[in-house]
């Protein structure tokens, strides 16, 4: 019964989300995508477990949201060496996210 619950809680999440996308005031004012266009509709895709879909909707999806769990859990749990380690993984993934944008912008 409790899994019954959850998916049908998480159908109501996916068309609620769906339906409420905010949308990008970059691409409003210029109409040019923004370099975090798509991560919306790439998250829900990676809900709903279509990997395949989400990478080809926004690849920078799921290292960002590494990244996010890593500052999290680097903040809780008091890593020595947290503030140099949140640096390189903000390098690493932001370097991805631009290279994903040129790639966009340029090739697609």
């Amino acid at each position: 019964m409790f899994i019954i619950f959850i998916f049908c809680s998480l159908i109501n999440l996916v068309d609620w989300l769906q339906n409420h996308l905010i949308p990008c005031p970059f691409k409003a004012l210029t109409g040019i995508d923004c370099p975090g266009c798509g991560f919306q509709r790439s998250f829900i895709a990676l809900i709903q477990g279509d990997l395949s879909k989400s990478w080809s909707l926004y690849p920078p999806t799921i290292p960002l949201l590494f990244l996010f769990i890593s500052a999290g859990l680097l903040y809780k749990l008091q890593v020595k060496q947290r503030s140099f380690i949140f640096r390189i993984l903000v390098i690493v993934i932001g370097n991805f996210v631009m290279i994903s944008y040129l790639h966009k912008m340029f090739f697609s």
